[in-house]
């Protein structure tokens, strides 16, 4: 059984078609990185999950059953733009007025244990308005722990965070992930999120154009030689001669994607009066996977 099966999702704004038919497949127990421009669709269909917004066409299932199925519905917690705390309160009782309305029972229990997961329980104290970002983004995904969800739907929870905030969060979401929690969590920190993430969705114009797992990522993504040398205007020249794609990349080297070995590329600058004063073998992240498809969809 699938945490979430999504067939033929359409929504429209208007004269906006925001969905086009989108489908997405998220297993049981993954931290599924959802991924894709600003407007391709993300809240949208996070929101459609939830119930915020009603679909026009489309299916969404989760744990087997149709979304709306209040059996269902009772174990998914969502994280949608920011938690909405009284910001005078501390974060103590913002927790308890949120279990409270959950209707839970034992509630001091329930914060205490849902803080720890998120490593607030030294903060419990502290007036919402004086946390840091990352702290209300922690609180947020406490909020959403309450009442032990077997799904979390997460907008955005790292974007905006410094990198201790974003070390932390990881921390927090791998943790929830391992207590058997379906995690779903959309973000533009693409180098942040394939650290944590088993499976991913890139989503453009409204449509699922490609789901795969971690490992078919780390299957997919280009191996390629990097280079540095003196000459680099007149090499670049002369390996794209030989080699189908070469390009200087933000750190000043020069990127073969369809070399063999490096040695055939030191030989070959060799031969040519060309010495090379670094070379390395390494491969693309999800960050740069994600551009070069968004490239050739375009």
């Amino acid at each position: 059984m699938n945490a979430i099966e999504i067939k033929g999702l359409t929504k429209n704004f208007g004269s906006k078609q925001a969905l086009k038919g989108l489908n997405m497949t998220v297993p049981v127990g993954a931290i599924y990185g959802f991924i894709g421009e600003n407007g391709s669709g993300k809240s949208t269909t996070e929101k459609l999950m939830c119930g915020l917004l009603v679909p026009d066409g489309g299916s969404i299932k989760l744990y087997g059953k149709d979304y709306r199925d209040a059996e269902v519905r009772s174990h998914v917690g969502v994280l949608i733009e920011s938690p909405g705390c009284f910001p005078n309160y501390s974060v103590w009782n913002n927790m308890l007025l949120q279990a409270a309305n959950l209707g839970i029972k034992n509630a001091e229990a329930e914060v205490r244990k849902v803080l720890k997961i998120v490593r607030m329980e030294g903060a419990a104290s502290n007036k919402f308005k004086n946390c840091s970002l990352g702290m209300k983004q922690r609180i947020g995904i406490a909020f959403a722990l309450l009442g032990n969800p077997k799904l979390l739907i997460l907008d955005e929870p790292i974007n905006g965070l410094d990198v201790d905030g974003m070390r932390i969060m990881r921390e927090v979401l791998a943790d929830i992930a391992k207590l058997g929690c379906t995690v779903v969590i959309s973000s533009h920190v693409l180098g942040e999120l394939e650290k944590i993430a088993t499976h991913y969705g890139i989503v453009r114009g409204g449509k699922m154009i490609k789901e795969m797992t971690a490992a078919e990522l780390e299957a997919s993504c280009r191996t390629y030689v990097a280079l540095q040398t003196k000459e680099m205007n007149r090499a670049k020249a002369l390996l794209a001669c030989k080699y189908s794609r070469v390009e200087e990349d933000e750190n000043g080297l020069l990127r073969v994607y369809d070399a063999k070995e490096p040695e055939e590329i030191v030989q070959y600058l060799y031969d040519n009066g060309i010495l090379i004063s670094e070379i390395k073998t390494a491969k693309i992240g999800l960050e740069e996977y994600y551009i070069d498809l968004m490239k050739e969809g375009k």
